[in-house]
């Protein structure tokens, strides 16, 4: 986590919230505190893929399911996809 940035702004720390974690992080999320962008963590790989790489049909599945633990400016705010109005 200390060598990781945002694909995106290039910002650096970013935040990382643990949904799951047996010998490693299975689910969780890396979260840009600038941008608001999110990278979900699936099976102890985490995906920080461009915007237009990601699949909304892939990710909002994902935040649905962790939502109750998904930070709530993520969850309302976060890019490429949210929860809240507005899209």
């Amino acid at each position: 986590m200390d060598m990781l940035a945002c694909p995106i702004d290039k910002y650096h720390p970013l935040e990382l919230y643990v949904f799951d974690e047996k010998n490693e992080i299975e689910e969780g999320l890396i979260a840009c505190p600038k941008c608001l962008r999110w990278y979900p963590i699936r099976e102890a790989i985490p995906e920080m893929l461009p915007d237009e790489l990601r699949k909304e049909n892939d990710d909002l599945p994902f935040l649905e399911k962790w939502k109750e633990k998904f930070p709530e400016k993520i969850l309302l705010r976060g890019k490429p996809f949210c929860l809240g109005k507005g899209k």
